[in-house]
């Protein structure tokens, strides 16, 4: 998994980009996560705890995205995917979720998620 973290000097506003397929995380991370560092520690005290076979599975709904963990992987997703709706496309259409909802391993997603309390630090 790639990942790119910065801040914006002009506005100041952060930016998580994640490859493609991935992209998802990057919003959570920003939007959801953001420079809170309570919720941080919440979310690893989760990790080790699912490591450690204390807990089967964790989730957390948010604004507009939603993550949902167990002990081999983590999903990311916005919450109007939950709705239900169904989507009526022409043959040659297809609906790109790679902004929309994100999976990927748990312990990618810790790396990831220190990597950008890390870079909180680093700029505040």
């Amino acid at each position: 998994m790639e990942y790119e973290f910065q801040r914006n000097t002009l506005t100041g506003t952060l930016l998580a980009n994640f490859s493609m397929d991935q992209e998802a995380l990057g919003f959570w991370l920003v939007e959801e996560l953001g420079e809170c560092a309570e919720k941080y520690g919440e979310i690893c005290q989760v990790i080790t705890k699912l490591q450690f076979n204390q807990l089967t599975e964790w989730r957390s709904v948010g604004k507009a995205l939603s993550i949902e963990l167990d002990s081999e992987q983590v999903r990311v997703y916005a919450n109007d995917l939950e709705s239900g709706e169904e989507f009526e496309l022409e043959d040659a259409m297809s609906l790109y979720d790679g902004e929309s909802e994100a999976i990927c391993g748990l312990e990618d997603f810790h790396v990831a998620l220190e990597s950008w309390r890390a870079f909180i630090d680093e700029v505040y």
